[in-house]
């Protein structure tokens, strides 16, 4: 019996091993196909991610330039309002310094004395001319802004001081 539990044993231990090779032929074949598809998605994640940065970039360049630009306008817009810039176009259009403010109170009393504006003289040929004291400041309503009906803004006409200055010599009359 001895010699039969053997050959028994022989017969069972190789009739096993042919049935659990043909068991984890399934088995492998799916880790590989795991292991296949995991790198094919981590190669696709990489890819997109690139794609994805080169996008980004182009972004902060073109927010860069954008940036540039804003500071460029903010300083042309500055310089439109600078105190000199401001006086030099003024006198290209004709206007002259006002004088004192005379402001109409709510009862028609007028406060402060209404003066004409006057030219200043002309400075000779060749001399540039001097800087006015900035005079007090005058109350000023809200003044529509220029282009404010959508259109382009047609030029105004130039007003000659001696026209004006017969307009402004009428003083205010309270009511």
């Amino acid at each position: 019996m001895n010699a039969q539990q053997r050959l028994a044993r022989l017969t069972r231990s190789v009739g096993a091993g042919r049935t659990s090779t043909a068991a984890r032929t399934p088995f492998v074949l799916l880790v590989v196909v795991l292991l296949g598809s995991g790198l094919l998605a981590l190669l696709l994640l990489n890819a997109s991610l690139n794609t994805g940065s080169f996008q980004v970039t182009r972004l902060e360049q073109r927010t860069t330039e954008l940036e540039e630009e804003e500071q460029a306008l903010e300083q042309e817009v500055a310089s439109y309002s600078d105190p000199a810039g401001l006086r030099e176009r003024a006198r290209e259009l004709g206007m002259v310094p006002g004088g004192p403010p005379a402001f109409l109170e709510p009862d028609g009393t007028v406060r402060g004395s209404p003066e004409p504006a006057t030219a200043p003289p002309a400075p000779p040929p060749g001399e540039a001319p001097e800087e006015e004291a900035p005079g007090p400041p005058a109350e000023a309503g809200p003044s529509p802004e220029p282009g404010a009906s959508g259109g382009p803004q047609e030029p105004q006409p130039r007003v000659q001081p001696e026209e004006s200055a017969g307009a402004a010599q009428q003083p205010v009359q309270p009511e």
